[in-house]
């Protein structure tokens, strides 16, 4: 088998993504129908999706752009999605060039698309890592070949955990802040759980795809558990430090968190 035989078996165009559907529900054009299709059912049943979406992308500019403010210098974005405006890479060296990023995903349309994620300030530098999510010492291993783990790290896990088990999505987000030095950051959100993204997950499952499984309020704060809260503190994304009055208000909440 080729490799570009091999690419096209993992694409699988035929069931929809993860990666591709939140594509499709942010407005991009990297997707297929049967992502587009899913997408729309999702809405159908769930009609705030498209706010949450982008509601999850604007939370973590706004993150990032905090982060920076302190400091912090290297970030490491895990399950990070197809390239869109505003990426990590883009809002952390829009105001520190000397920013270091470190890109992690297994969606092999991502992995075609990294040359784009791959772009840098001079100053900096950027990567990607072609792994899944719950491989945690395998992506800081290879995450360590371009940033440097004596210094603080900004974790980002964005709309991310529901691909585990929210027992697994605590022990995931854990391991990776175990590997990190103090002064590191963790930046998470996540769908929390109501009648109504119950009514989305289940949407979503429809598409013949692995679930992605909304969660309560504590599964998604037992991940930041010995961390200190950045005011302020765990609430819903478009409360974290807004900043627009208008902002929609969304099912999804989230948090920064520091390490001691």
């Amino acid at each position: 088998m080729s490799v570009d035989d091999e690419f096209r078996r993992r694409i699988r165009s035929d069931i929809p993504h993860s990666a591709r559907v939140w594509n499709a529900w942010l407005g991009g054009k990297d997707h297929y129908p049967v992502d587009r299709e899913l997408a729309e059912v999702v809405s159908a049943a769930y009609p705030q999706m498209v706010d949450i979406a982008r509601a999850s992308r604007a939370f973590q500019i706004r993150a990032i752009r905090y982060l920076a403010s302190v400091g912090v210098r290297q970030f490491l974005d895990v399950g990070t999605g197809l390239p869109v405006a505003n990426s990590t890479h883009e809002v952390a060296q829009s105001i520190a060039p000397e920013s270091r990023i470190v890109y992690v995903d297994n969606d092999p349309i991502v992995l075609a698309h990294a040359e784009a994620l791959l772009t840098s300030a001079p100053e900096g530098r950027t990567a990607y890592v072609d792994a899944d999510l719950s491989a945690t010492d395998a992506v800081v291993d290879e995450a360590a070949k371009t940033l440097d783990l004596s210094e603080p790290v900004a974790v980002l896990l964005l709309s991310t955990l529901g691909h585990l088990d929210p027992a697994e999505g605590i022990e995931v987000v854990q391991r990776y802040l175990a590997r990190m030095p103090s002064g590191s950051h963790l930046v998470l959100c996540d769908t929390v759980k109501t009648p109504q993204t119950l009514a989305a997950q289940e949407a979503y499952a429809s598409g013949d795809n692995p679930p992605y499984l909304v969660r309560e309020p504590e599964e998604i704060t037992g991940c930041a558990e010995g961390l200190e809260l950045v005011e302020p503190g765990f609430v819903p994304i478009d409360r974290w430090r807004p900043e627009e009055d208008d902002a929609v208000p969304v099912d999804q909440w989230g948090l920064v968190a520091r390490k001691p």
